[in-house]
C-alpha cells in the first residue's frame, strides 16, 4: 500500500512539473492527449466496465464542444454557463444514444451506435447553425480569476485538475457497488439479472457516464483550440479512441489514460506518415486483442505469473473450509403457507411445445425436487419461474402475488433467487465480489449519492465487504475471496454459485442440478449445505439427475416428461409410480431397481 501511495505521489509531482520541460507547441500536444484521455476514461466506463459497445463517443465528445461554441458565439453566454448547458445536452444524447442498449447488444449496438455518431458528423457537416464544413471560431476564453487561461500552460492544470477528478471519480464507481453491478452485467448480465442488478437502468447509466466524459472533453477543447470543426469529431478519431482502450485494457481505466498517452505520442511521431499511422493503429489493435487482450494495463498481472511459474508455487494453497450450518429459524406464523404456484403453465417455442399445462405448488419451509428425463422440461420451468422466459399461457404467483413474466431483477428483488444448470459465475470478478454483487440491493436510479454522498456509498461498501467474508466464511470460502472463479476447481465454484444466490437473502432458492459433476464426498455436503438453508427459513426448489440425492433430500417431488407433470408427492410414492418408471427410468426397470428412500427429517 506505501509503494503505491509512492509511485501515485511521484507521478502526481512529475505531473506537477512537466510543463517546465516544454515548450510551447510540445504543451499543446499535452494539452490535446489530456482530452483524449478523459474521453478515453469515459469510454473504457462504458465498454471495458459495463461491456457496452459504444462507437458513439466521439459524437459526445462533439456535442460537448458544439454546444459550447453556439452557445459563447451565437447566444452569447458565458463561457462556464455554456459548459454546463452543453455537459447536460450531452447527457441527453447520451441517453438518446443507449436506448438502442436495451434492445440490441454486442455488434449490432456498435452498428446503432456507430451510426449514430456518423450521423451527428452528416449533421454538424452541413447545418447552419454549426456552421457548415467551415465550423465556429472566435470561441472566447475560459475566464479563471487570477489565471490566465489563454497561457496553454495554465490551461494544463486547468486540464491536469480535471483528469484526476474524472480518473478518481471513474475509481470510485468501479471499486464500488454501481461499478461491480455493471462489471457483473458485463461477465453475464442474465446472471446479474437474477441476483437483483437492475440490468436495463445499468445500461442507461454506462451510457450516461461515457456522455458526461465526451460532454467534458468536448468543454475542454472548445476552450483550448477555441475553433470547432467537422473533422475533429469525424471517424478517424474515433477508431483512434476505441484503439486508445484496446491497447491500454478495456476493463482498467488508469490502463485507458496509458493507453490515451501512449497511442497520442506514437501517432505525433507519425504525423508526417498518416497512412502509415493508421496501419499501425489497426495491426497494434490486432496483436493486442490476440495475444494480450487485457491490454498494457494486464501486462504486470502476465509477468507476475509467468514469475511464479518459473520459480514454482510458493506458500500453501488455499483450502475448502467446513460450512457452518445456519441457526435453525421458524417461519412467522401470519405469512402464509404458500411460497410459490405455478398454475397451468405453457411455454412454446415455435413448433415446440416446452411445457404444456404445468401447475405445481410449493409449500413455505418445503425443499420440493423436480425431476425428470433430458428434455422434459425442467430447466425451462425454472427459467419462466424466475423470469427469463415469459410463458405462453398460464400463471406464476409468487408469495401470494401475480409475478408472470416479471423480469429476473423483479423477481431476485421480491426474494427469489436462482443457480444455474451451465455454472454462471462473474469469471472476471473476484469470488467476493460475486458474494458482493448478491448482497448489495441498491437501486441504480439512486446512483446520485456518488455525487452528492460519497462517504455514505463508502461506508456502506465497508458493511458490504464484512458481510460477504461472514458469507465466504460460512461456506468455507475464505481463502478463495480474491480469487477469480474461473480458477478453481469444479466442485468449489459450485458451492460458490450456492453461497452467493444464499447471499442475495430469498425467500425462494432455485437449485439447477447442483450436483452435477460433483463427487460422492460433495454431493453429501451438497446435501448438508441445502437442509441447513432451508432450517435458516428459505424454502427451496431443486432440479436434480441424483436420484439417490433427490430421494433423501426432497419432502414432495414432482415429475416431469414431455413438458407435463406425470406424478408428484412423497419420494416412495413416486418412486412406484408407474408412469414415472416408464417414462423417466425405462420400461426395463422395476421398482426394485431404485435407491432405496431413506426417512426424510424437516
Amino acid at each position: 500500500m506505501r509503494s503505491r501511495l509512492a509511485l501515485i505521489a511521484l507521478i502526481a509531482v512529475a505531473a506537477w512539473l512537466l510543463p517546465y520541460g516544454l515548450d510551447s507547441y510540445a504543451i499543446h500536444v499535452v494539452n490535446v492527449i489530456l482530452i483524449f484521455a478523459i474521453l478515453a476514461t469515459g469510454l473504457g466506463l462504458a465498454m471495458g466496465i459495463a461491456g457496452q459497445v459504444n462507437l458513439a463517443q466521439v459524437a459526445f465528445f462533439g456535442v460537448g464542444a458544439y454546444v459550447t461554441a453556439i452557445l459563447t458565439t451565437r447566444a452569447g453566454l458565458g463561457f462556464w454557463v455554456s459548459a454546463l448547458l452543453a455537459v447536460a445536452a450531452t447527457v441527453a444524447i447520451g441517453l438518446v444514444v443507449g436506448t438502442p442498449a436495451l434492445r440490441v447488444q454486442s455488434h449490432y449496438l456498435g452498428i446503432v451506435t456507430l451510426g449514430l455518431a456518423l450521423a451527428f458528423t452528416n449533421w454538424v457537416t452541413n447545418a447552419e447553425i454549426t456552421g457548415g464544413a467551415e465550423g465556429i471560431s472566435a470561441i472566447p476564453v475560459p475566464v479563471l480569476p487570477g489565471v490566465d487561461l489563454s497561457s496553454e500552460y495554465l490551461y494544463y492544470y486547468l486540464e491536469l485538475i480535471v483528469l484526476a477528478l474524472a480518473l478518481g471519480f471513474g475509481l470510485f464507481v468501479v471499486r464500488t457497488g454501481l461499478g461491480r453491478r455493471m462489471r457483473a452485467m458485463r461477465d453475464d448480465s442474465l446472471a446479474a439479472g437474477s441476483l437483483g442488478a437492475e440490468v436495463p437502468l445499468l445500461r442507461m447509466t454506462a451510457f450516461l457516464l461515457a456522455s458526461v466524459y465526451g460532454g467534458v472533453g468536448g468543454v475542454l477543447y472548445a476552450g483550448l483550440i477555441r475553433y470547432v470543426a467537422p473533422e475533429s469529431f469525424g471517424i478517424a478519431n474515433m477508431f483512434l479512441l476505441l484503439a486508445m482502450v484496446i491497447i491500454g485494457g478495456r476493463q482498467s481505466l488508469i490502463g485507458c489514460v496509458v493507453g490515451a498517452v501512449s497511442l497520442a505520442l506514437v501517432r505525433e511521431a507519425l504525423v508526417d506518415h498518416p497512412t502509415i499511422a493508421q496501419v499501425a493503429y489497426g495491426t497494434v489493435v490486432v496483436l493486442v486483442v490476440v495475444f494480450a487482450p487485457t491490454g498494457l494495463a494486464g501486462l504486470p498481472a502476465r509477468a507476475r505469473v509467468l514469475r511464479q511459474r518459473r520459480r514454482g508455487r510458493q506458500g500453501a494453497a488455499p483450502r475448502l473450509g467446513p460450512f457452518t450450518p445456519y441457526e435453525p429459524t421458524a417461519a412467522p406464523p401470519d405469512q402464509a403457507t404458500t411460497m410459490l404456484r405455478v398454475a397451468e403453465v405453457t411455454m412454446r417455442f415455435r413448433g415446440l411445445k416446452a411445457l404444456d399445462r404445468v401447475s405445481l405448488t410449493v409449500d413455505r419451509g418445503e425443499i420440493r425436487g423436480v425431476v425428470g428425463p433430458n428434455g422434459s422440461g425442467k430447466t425451462t420451468l425454472f427459467n419462466v419461474i424466475s423470469g427469463l422466459y415469459r410463458p405462453t399461457g398460464g400463471r406464476v404467483e409468487f408469495r401470494g402475488r401475480d409475478m408472470t413474466g416479471s423480469t429476473p431483477y423483479r423477481l431476485a428483488r421480491a426474494g427469489m433467487s436462482r443457480t444455474f444448470q451451465n455454472l454462471r459465475l462473474f469469471g472476471d470478478l473476484t469470488v467476493e465480489e460475486n458474494v458482493l454483487v448478491a448482497l448489495d440491493r441498491s437501486r441504480t436510479l439512486s446512483s446520485w449519492r456518488y455525487l452528492l454522498g460519497p462517504v455514505g456509498i463508502l461506508r456502506r461498501d465497508r458493511e458490504l465487504h464484512r458481510q460477504a467474508r461472514a458469507v465466504l466464511d460460512r461456506y468455507g470460502l475464505a481463502d478463495f475471496a480474491g480469487l477469480p472463479p474461473k480458477s478453481l476447481p469444479y466442485g468449489i465454484q459450485r458451492r460458490v454459485e450456492i453461497a452467493r444466490a444464499v447471499a442475495a437473502a430469498p425467500s425462494l432458492l432455485l437449485l439447477d442440478e447442483p450436483a452435477a459433476g460433483l463427487n460422492g464426498e460433495e454431493v453429501r455436503q451438497l446435501s448438508d449445505i441445502v437442509r441447513a438453508i432451508r432450517d435458516s427459513g428459505v424454502t427451496v426448489i431443486v432440479i436434480e439427475h441424483n436420484m439417490g440425492l433427490v430421494m433423501s433430500l426432497c419432502e414432495r417431488i414432482t415429475v416431469l416428461a414431455g413438458g407435463r407433470v406425470i406424478a408428484e408427492g412423497e419420494p416412495a410414492q413416486v418412486a412406484r409410480t408407474p408412469a414415472v418408471i416408464e417414462a423417466y427410468l425405462g420400461d426395463s426397470m422395476s421398482s426394485d431397481d431404485l435407491p432405496s428412500v431413506p426417512e426424510v427429517t424437516r
